[in-house]
């Protein structure tokens, strides 16, 4: 049985899913789809915008009269990854059109590939279709191109991402975010309510609410209320844990009133989950990112949210070896991390990215330095997760199930545990008879460094 790893970059989406068979002569278009959840919204908007124009979609390059690369460019990795799948959609179609993140310097790309049709920016969706339009021309048919409510989606039918946000007001010295996407650009509350309920009323399970700053939520708009219902984060997951599908709140900073949220967790109307960057937990380290540097409030804000929700899951990401980063400075974190005790823990080793103000930073770590701190952070989170885990053993966890394979074997995922970054939870018996998205009780009997396995208990919730 396959267990869940640590990731260089827990930052990425799940791979997407094209589930589409285009009708014979449809002008069809294929997508990658690279980096963040929220770039895989962005695809999500760019291809239901194209279905409804009578575009097929396609899951594989020799299908495709035209290919659509969405981008990141978070890290120097990640636009080198950016750069192969171009170049790999080059070679395989030919006829590319780029989006996203890295397309906010185009000549970037065309520098490398010249060959690319068009090269467009993040969330720039209408200059996308033009590309489109002007590779590929539209040939809708009105009696057989019909699009669902939902529109279409890269993800598993029961569960869905829900962008919130655009942008980001933070100046943190290791992020062009905000230089790509902007500043911070809220969604009317009621607009957000409205895709929630289509995408519940099509069978959606689980809505995973994502933005680049989701405490943030409305401070752009001053909070305006339109159609009864407030642009606040608080009121916002109020809002949605009334109509009835597991909410989880992802990119949540640890500001005052996050703590407001804290009881909506342990009265039941959202997920006890919160996934909050907190990056770095020694004070000069924080500085020197431009961020916070509170980290002893901190811990005393955990204590109180644990207080408030006992069940409460703590996810977060770290940045190891960033520049000016001393022994003691990491043993520091090392320290925090035993205090904070969370659940769920990711890292990244810190990578110089073009345009960044960390960039100019004195005393950058070396290599094998940082490669050497994440081995040490990252053992020190698993046997965390380990312990965590066996004290679950025995218990009976709410779960939702993610897939079923051909020997019956149920892959599913418990209250604590986002899609793809976190755990999984296996039942390998017993299975017949339930369906991917069913939601189940599982006893937990055996517990590894980060998943669980464990039998069916009472079906009732399905």
């Amino acid at each position: 049985m396959s267990t869940n790893l640590p990731e260089l970059r827990p930052d990425l989406a799940p791979r997407a899913r094209i589930a589409d068979t285009p009708r014979q002569g449809q002008p069809t278009i294929g997508m990658v789809s690279l980096g963040c959840p929220k770039a895989l919204v962005d695809s999500e908007r760019i291809l239901t915008r194209l279905r409804a124009e009578g575009y097929g979609i396609s899951a594989d390059y020799a299908g495709a009269d035209a290919v659509i690369v969405n981008t990141c460019g978070f890290l120097d990795s990640a636009k080198a990854e950016s750069l192969e799948a171009i170049g790999e959609a080059l070679t395989e179609n030919g006829r590319v059109i780029v989006t996203g993140c890295l397309g906010a310097d185009p000549q970037y790309i065309t520098g490398v590939h010249p060959r690319v049709l068009a090269v467009t920016g993040p969330h720039q969706y209408e200059q996308v279709l033009d590309a489109v339009h002007a590779a590929v021309p539209p040939s809708p048919d009105p009696f057989i191109d019909l699009l669902p409510a939902s529109g279409v989606r890269l993800t598993p039918r029961h569960y869905s991402y829900l962008k919130i946000s655009e942008g980001c007001n933070h100046k943190c010295k290791f992020c062009i975010i905000p230089d790509m996407r902007g500043r911070l650009a809220s969604r009317p509350a009621h607009a957000v309510l409205r895709e929630a309920e289509k995408l519940v009323e099509s069978g959606v399970r689980e809505l995973l609410v994502i933005s680049q700053d989701t405490s943030a939520y409305g401070v752009d708009i001053r909070h305006a209320e339109a159609n009864s219902h407030r642009a606040h984060i608080t009121d916002l997951a109020r809002d949605l844990g009334a109509l009835g599908a597991w909410v989880r709140l992802h990119y949540v900073y640890p500001y005052p009133h996050v703590r407001d949220l804290v009881p909506l967790m342990a009265d039941g109307l959202i997920l006890p989950y919160l996934d909050i960057p907190f990056q770095h937990a020694h004070p000069d380290t924080l500085r020197r990112m431009a961020r916070p540097a509170a980290a002893a409030r901190t811990l005393d804000e955990i204590a109180a949210w644990r207080a408030i929700c006992p069940d409460l899951t703590l996810r977060s990401t770290f940045i190891v070896g960033y520049p000016g980063e001393t022994e003691a400075e990491f043993e520091a974190l090392l320290d925090w991390l035993d205090e904070a005790q969370l659940d769920r823990v990711g890292c990244f080793q810190y990578e110089n990215v073009a345009g960044a103000r960390s960039n100019a930073l004195p005393d950058h770590v070396p290599a094998e330095v940082k490669q050497d701190r994440w081995d040490r952070f990252m053992a020190k989170a698993q046997a965390i997760s380990e312990d965590k885990l066996a004290a679950k053993v025995g218990t009976v966890q709410k779960a939702i199930i993610d897939e079923i394979d051909a020997n019956g074997i149920a892959t599913c995922r418990t209250r604590a545990d986002a899609p793809e970054i976190d755990g999984n939870l296996f039942v390998d018996e017993g299975t017949e008879g339930l369906s991917v998205g069913d939601i189940v009780h599982v006893v937990v009997d055996e517990a590894g460094e980060y998943d669980l396995w464990g039998r069916l208990g009472d079906r009732s919730s399905r």
